[in-house]
């Protein structure tokens, strides 16, 4: 090896090369991980970058690979938990992935909105995009655009001919409404999430399909729009239902929210009622939130694995980057339950 270079600049390949007495062609191809060096010329020229304290230019190994190891991010009202949150379990991924992450956040998805945070993304060299699309708005802006490199989308249902990932929705709602119909409430109310909502209509449709599979009677749907004052306003109409109910057979006795913040909401109107839960009323949400466990009662709800679906999504992104998937491709994330004390077995009925 050579004498060292002056450490008054950052040090350069060349001079890598120069120490450790090979080419530049060397040092780039122990750089980018090439098979065709020996283990002991890469072990000497990796000590040589070790000492120098050498980074390699990002600029420069995209000219040289093509490569720019950035992705791009788009997602719609990132205020609410769970778009929030695949959000943060895709950047999470990305990086455990080796990438970068360029993120656009939209108000809302229209046509024109999404094709500018394309544009922009493109121009970041970002090599692939996940499309963070829950709303049925942004899936059919989405379908309508030429993406300029691959997409992936989450939680846009499965309409659109792109890869895509979501958690299954239906299914979770499914395992609250059986979970509460198990529990032996003769039927399970439900505050529904916005109707624009690809997540709020799927756990709707669980909860349906559960009810009627189990002979139980569907009651009519209560709306809100994820907020708590929302389900707060629900609540008041819920408690309102379960006193005009008392004395006519099992009346209300179960509610599944479609979210956890419009749980809190729903609990607070019982509460306030002079109604128990669950002794009056077990309430179930979705979502598991931070706080889920500390509402009074804890509450029973459904865990989302926003780390599991940043995984899937970024892991489906470079497949398809790579060409190893086709555009049907549709992954689908399991749900858990999470039982607590808000939805604890019935034994007793409710007090008059």
């Amino acid at each position: 090896m050579t004498q060292l270079p002056d450490v008054s600049r950052a040090p350069t390949m060349t001079d890598v090369a120069r120490v450790a007495g090979v080419s530049h062609q060397t040092v780039s191809r122990v750089l980018s991980d090439h098979p065709n060096v020996s283990a002991k010329t890469r072990a000497a020229v990796t000590q040589v970058i070790e000492q120098l304290g050498y980074r390699r230019n990002s600029a420069a190994r995209a000219l040289a690979t093509r490569r720019t190891h950035t992705l791009g991010v788009i997602a719609v009202n990132t205020t609410l938990h769970g778009p929030a949150s695949t959000v943060a379990g895709v950047h999470e991924a990305a990086r455990n992935r080796g990438y970068l992450t360029s993120a656009v956040t939209l108000r809302t998805a229209t046509q024109t909105a999404l094709a500018e945070a394309m544009q922009h993304l493109a121009g970041w060299g970002v090599e692939g995009i996940v499309a963070v699309t829950p709303q049925r708005d942004a899936v059919r802006a989405l379908a309508a655009l030429e993406a300029p490199c691959p997409v992936v989308t989450v939680e846009g249902g499965h309409t659109l001919d792109l890869p895509g990932v979501s958690l299954d929705q239906n299914l979770g709602a499914r395992m609250i409404t059986e979970h509460l119909l198990a529990s032996g409430h003769a039927t399970v109310w439900h505050v529904a999430g916005p109707p624009d909502w690809l997540e709020s209509e799927a756990r709707t449709q669980g909860w349906e399909d559960a009810l009627r599979e189990a002979g139980a009677e569907v009651p009519p749907l209560l709306r809100g729009d994820w907020s708590p004052l929302s389900g707060y306003q629900a609540g008041q109409q819920l408690a309102g239902r379960v006193r005009a109910s008392r004395g006519q057979g099992a009346g209300l006795t179960a509610v599944f929210v479609a979210n956890d913040q419009m749980a809190l909401g729903v609990l607070r109107a019982l509460r306030e009622a002079g109604l128990r839960t669950p002794e009056d009323v077990a309430v179930a949400g979705f979502d598991d939130i931070p706080e889920a466990e500390f509402f009074p009662p804890p509450l029973t709800t459904i865990r989302q694995d926003f780390a599991s679906i940043g995984r899937a999504s970024i892991g489906l992104l470079l497949d398809h980057i790579e060409g190893r998937t086709d555009e049907s491709t549709h992954l689908v994330v399991a749900p858990e339950l999470i039982v607590r004390a808000s939805t604890a077995r019935r034994s007793s009925p409710p007090r008059e």
